[in-house]
């Protein structure tokens, strides 16, 4: 018999976290070792990450499987299913790009490749803290060289092996800045939870299909959900497209299907559309997929804005305007190139400032009640804890955060725009993300950007710089796989659940064990194989980059010119005329966060996915309704799980192969 959603026990019994956790460590420890040593179709990259949500999908048919063979009730309900999938994605999220692909490199770049040429030991060394890096060059040698034998050495002896006692010191420093910006995180999230999720009402795209496939188990109705139709040949695309393109990395006799198409020769160097000249359409089942399930004005906005920022550089080549790349001064973006990628930073801030806006009756509620102006609010259970402590954490998190870069040797002033910027930046990447359904998203102007272009470099000189550069490369500048929005989706999946308390200790566990695990992963194959024998171009390269414009702070801090200034407030002026269109005009098609993903690298991957979505969407609702749309829903939804099902196979197989087929881009 099946049951409604209003009979679900959403109660969480302590077997979920525990394996939440468990597989959260698991996904820690091997993610490094898949990833870097075999090359394998990477386990995480993104806020929908594929180990994850393979292991979730492959554990709720084996506990319906058992309950229909048993007649008994399910091991673990969807509920519970969704708690171990949102531990499994936090896991996923700090094991590689989200902390660990870059930390060791990051704290290690200044001593290792200073050279006589590029003068970093002088510079560098007199500025930063000891006891935030290894005081032992051995110990920075052999983590780039590998210990003498280490491939023949099995991974117990390797850790036995690792000189741990000059890493201690620094990593309890850093341990110490990792833990109160996650607790900040989390009262920031708990604290405007209400006002997204339940005042505002978004939309989670990314949450569609985990949630559905929960509501199946716990209704009753897994079998006639994967049994779908629409579902099933939806789930058909990516696994003939998959099964050829693999078996052709394998048996090249075998067709290929491209899902790269390079389209840059078909526009000119020169001239309107020069900004084209480099235009790939990528083809992923997966992420069309969930462009169809976010709202039809945001996919809408994704690819219209990424294709109109394209024309905007060619008018500009068109007229003349050439802007030299040295009128960015220095910058720490990960993809600033071009001057007019600058309106990021004034599109960013007016719309940080247009979501306190919407929040304001909200936020002011929790100020009154934080000050014992008002009385307490109702328990929501949208919230983890009480308002007021989320408000008192948060301000409390931020003075910490500060005075930690202050005893680093920061100045007090500096350290507040540091974590201000830093926080500001990682509030709107988290609504961009979850509000767009962005499984992959990056960042273009970075928060020290921000700083040094309105506010000039004098705040940026000396340590102030260098370990704002720093830090920021720890974990405000990679936003591919950030803790930020995962804590948003987890709090959406975890609303409804009545064991609150046994939810924010699983989760705030998982965090602390997928730090610890995540570390001694990366030391263990570092210090194994060595650095420079690994796939770490990456995390070498842009770390190298941060250095190189920290040198550049720290030596001869040029200012950024005119012209970034002038497409700062450009990008003022256009958010502002976006947000009051969106506000006022209800027949506005344009949406704020599709500006601010215009110049993001990952957009030239996600565009196009974008543009079928809305297309299909679109199509839908005009022709066939909201019947018709539910159908097509478990079509797309089809091919999402098609998409990751081949990836979790392809990564399996990888594993026992010399190389291995990539299903999603790394």
């Amino acid at each position: 018999m099946t049951k409604t959603a209003h009979q679900v026990n959403r109660s969480i019994r302590l077997r979920a976290p525990i394996l939440g956790l468990l597989l959260s460590c698991w996904i820690c420890l091997v993610t490094p070792l898949n990833n870097i040593y075999h090359k394998s179709t990477p386990l995480g990259g993104g806020h929908f990450p594929l180990a994850p949500f393979f292991i979730f999908f492959i554990l709720a048919i084996l506990i319906s499987l058992l309950a229909w063979l048993f007649r008994r009730r399910v091991l673990l309900s969807g509920s519970e299913l969704l708690l171990i999938w949102i531990q499994m994605v936090i896991g996923s999220g700090i094991a590689y790009t989200g902390f660990a692909r870059t930390f060791l490199i990051n704290l290690t770049a200044p001593i290792h490749f200073a050279t006589v040429s590029n003068q970093w030991e002088g510079q560098f060394l007199p500025l930063l803290p000891a006891r935030l890096m290894p005081d032992s060059n051995e110990a920075i040698t052999l983590l780039y060289n590998g210990i003498p034998g280490g491939r023949s050495m099995g991974w117990l002896e390797t850790l036995q092996a690792i000189p741990w006692s000059p890493w201690v010191t620094p990593l309890l420093q850093w341990a110490l800045f990792l833990g109160v910006s996650y607790f900040l995180m989390i009262c920031i999230i708990n604290l405007l939870s209400r006002q997204w999720i339940l005042n505002e009402r978004l939309n989670f795209p990314l949450l569609k299909v985990p949630q559905l496939i929960g509501e199946a188990i716990d209704t009753g109705g897994i079998r006639g959900f994967l049994g779908n139709r629409f579902l099933l040949v939806g789930l058909a695309i990516p696994l003939c497209l998959h099964l050829m393109n693999g078996l052709n990395l394998y048996y090249p006799s075998i067709p290929h299907l491209p899902t790269v198409i390079l389209a840059g020769s078909y526009f000119p160097k020169e001239g309107f559309l020069s900004g084209f000249y480099k235009l790939k359409i990528y083809l992923y089942p997966a992420f069309i997929g969930f462009a169809f399930l976010a709202s039809r004005q945001i996919s809408f906005s994704f690819w219209f804005f990424f294709l109109l920022g394209g024309l905007v550089y060619g008018t500009m080549n068109m007229l003349g305007y050439t802007i030299p790349a040295s009128e960015l001064g220095i910058t720490f973006g990960p993809t600033l190139t071009k001057p007019e990628e600058m309106q990021m930073i004034g599109a960013y801030g007016v719309f940080f400032f247009f979501l306190i806006w919407l929040a304001r009756h909200h936020l002011t509620d929790v100020t009154k009640q934080s000050f014992l102006m008002a009385p307490p609010g109702d328990k929501n259970p949208v919230e983890w804890f009480d308002v007021r402590i989320s408000f008192w954490g948060t301000v409390a998190g931020a003075l910490l955060l500060a005075g930690w870069f202050n005893y680093q040797g920061v100045s007090w002033t500096t350290a507040l725009l540091l974590v201000a910027s830093f926080f500001m930046i990682s509030v709107v990447v988290t609504r961009i993300i979850c509000q767009g359904g962005l499984a992959y998203f990056t960042l273009t102007a970075a928060p020290m950007d921000g700083i040094s272009s309105l506010f000039g470099t004098k705040f940026l000189g000396g340590t102030n710089g260098l370990l704002g550069a720093m830090s920021q490369k720890v974990l405000f500048v990679d936003f591919r796989e950030s803790l930020m929005p995962s804590l948003l989706h987890s709090k959406s999946v975890t609303a409804k659940n009545h064991n609150v308390l046994l939810v924010v200790s699983a989760l705030a566990l998982t965090i602390g064990f997928a730090v610890i695990s995540s570390l001694v992963a990366m030391m263990a194959l570092c210090y194994r194989f060595g650095i420079r024998e690994l796939d770490l171009e990456w995390a070498s390269r842009t770390t190298l980059n941060v250095y190189e414009n920290a040198y550049r702070l720290v030596t001869n801090p040029v200012p950024s010119g005119d012209w970034v200034h002038t497409f700062i407030i450009v990008g003022v002026v256009v958010m502002i005329v976006l947000v009051l269109c969106y506000q006022r005009l209800y027949w506005w098609p344009l949406h704020p966060i599709g500006y601010l993903t215009a110049y993001s690298s990952a957009m030239r991957i996600l565009w196009v996915s974008f543009f079928f979505g809305w297309l299909f969407n679109t199509l839908c609702m005009k022709y066939g309704g909201v019947q018709l749309f539910r159908k097509m829903q478990l079509f797309f939804i089809g091919m999402i799980i098609g998409d990751f099902l081949m990836g979790g196979i392809w990564a399996i197989i990888g594993q026992y192969t010399y190389t291995s087929y990539m299903v999603l881009p790394d």
